[in-house]
């Protein structure tokens, strides 16, 4: 039952990574950036949370409805101020951009919130949790946070194939000069496609306080999770964000169930064996070339 036990919550670790890989993926999908500072964002996100909570005591569990917004409108002047410029550069100048970026965050955090490591404080919530059966038991916060993956991911799904908006981003994403032609304007899409992103890596963030600790240099170690999770389950494929997060966590809950010490790398074999065999990765893009 314990190998059980870890596949479950290898499964709910998945949710975890799949919001932060959602972002990244749609970002690269859609402007065709790596975004190298997209963890530091997040943690910028549980910091900023931490502020709303502590200036209007709002419970941490509803931040989002500050946060999420804050970073859509955060994702879409970056997009326009920065990226978009970097872009009319070179694609290789993005990469040392979002990279400054991370950097110019992570010591920001340190000079302003010091190096000491975060958490939400949800109180009993943290450690509550349901039993299935005498041996497996499921916590209420990876839940939640599984949930909200599949919510978020459901969401932005019907948003990209049903609405205008969405159709514009995915024919820009396709063809940006011939969207051009048509009459759309690339930049502002390309901007709310990152307010979108951005918007999913502040709800990644909130997570990650909630889930466990955080400090100003837990972002690159995150950006590792994401970039491997779109990875396996195919860039610019949002479901496949999922899955490939889910197959992450898997082999990580597994690997730590055989050598407590193994799981990441475990998690890292996966990800080679995926690049080795199929570089595509597993579920066919749905908004990329």
């Amino acid at each position: 039952m314990n190998w059980v036990n870890a596949i479950a919550q290898g499964i709910l670790l998945g949710g975890l990574y799949a919001l932060f890989a959602c972002g990244l993926s749609l970002l690269f999908g859609v402007v065709r950036v790596v975004n190298l500072a997209h963890g530091d964002f997040a943690v910028l996100a549980a910091y900023l949370a931490l502020v709303v909570i502590t200036t209007t005591h709002v419970p941490a569990l509803l931040t989002f409805v500050i946060v999420a917004p804050l970073f859509a409108m955060f994702g879409y002047g970056v997009q326009r101020l920065i990226i978009q410029r970097s872009l009319e550069v070179s694609p290789l100048t993005t990469l040392l951009v979002t990279f400054g970026l991370s950097v110019v965050i992570q010591n920001l955090l340190l000079v302003t919130a010091s190096a000491d490591s975060h958490s939400f404080d949800l109180g009993s919530l943290i450690s509550a949790s349901f039993r299935l059966t005498p041996e497996l038991s499921i916590g209420y916060v990876p839940l939640m946070i599984f949930v909200t993956a599949v919510v978020v991911l459901t969401g932005l799904q019907l948003f990209l194939s049903r609405t205008a908006m969405g159709r514009a981003i995915r024919a820009s994403a396709d063809d940006q000069e011939a969207s051009s032609i048509a009459g759309v304007n690339t930049r502002h899409v390309f901007g709310i496609a990152a307010a979108i992103a951005f918007a999913t890596v502040a709800l990644a963030g909130l997570a990650l306080g909630s889930s466990s600790s955080f400090d100003p240099s837990a972002g690159p170690a995150r950006l590792i999770f994401a970039f491997e999770a779109v990875i396996i389950g195919g860039v610019g494929s949002l479901w496949g964000t999922l899955v490939g997060g889910i197959i992450l966590g898997v082999a990580q809950a597994v690997g730590a169930q055989i050598d407590p010490s193994g799981g990441v790398l475990a998690g890292h074999l996966v990800f080679l064996a995926v690049l080795a065999l199929r570089p595509q990765g597993l579920i066919r893009a749905r908004f990329a070339v």
